[in-house]
């Protein structure tokens, strides 16, 4: 039978008490066979190449591009930028992930800068738009062969149809996602 030691620490003047729960059933600790440190509850603290089996995070801060897959499923791509934002006038974001700034490059056309870079220029991009007139209009986002894209920023256009011609114009409401 191996031996099980306590030892205090020198310096110290504290005292550690281990307390057995009130119950009249029996329960086993079983330490490792490693050198470590106990992870409580009550503390912040890394845990590194640990696995969690089924957990469930209460607004987690995850720090990872892609998610692991569970076997039979396919894999989840999380949502790299994104960015609401009013594209009249001096334009002004109202919320976003990853997004520094937006540049205004004239009529219906605009650059998201992204905080973080993309990992290449593989990314695809996704939106919407809304019309900048109160008489029902189409009105679309996408590139032509002047737009940009970056590992930095993306370069775009807000562009409608009201049924005589195709043009950019402004638009009150751009909503963007990069997913890669």
């Amino acid at each position: 039978m191996s031996d099980v030691v306590i030892q205090g620490n020198a310096s110290g003047t504290g005292s550690v008490t281990i307390e057995s729960p009130n119950t009249n059933s029996d329960y086993t600790l079983t330490l490792p066979q490693a050198t470590t440190t106990v992870v409580g509850t009550d503390a912040t603290q890394t845990l590194t190449n640990k696995t969690l089996t089924s957990p469930t995070l209460t607004t987690p801060n995850i720090d990872s591009a892609q998610f692991a897959t569970v076997s039979g499923t396919a894999p989840l791509y999380a949502c790299r930028a994104w960015v609401n934002f009013n594209g009249t006038g001096t334009v002004a974001i109202r919320e976003d992930g990853n997004v520094s700034s937006i540049t205004d490059n004239g009529l219906g056309d605009y650059t998201v800068n992204f905080t973080t870079a993309m990992p290449d220029v593989n990314y695809a991009f996704a939106g919407t738009a809304a019309a900048n007139y109160t008489n029902t209009l189409t009105c679309y986002l996408g590139q032509d062969s002047n737009d940009t894209r970056s590992t930095t920023q993306l370069n775009f256009g807000t562009i409608y149809n009201n049924a005589a011609s195709v043009q950019r114009d402004d638009s009150p409401n751009v909503n963007i996602l990069v997913f890669r």
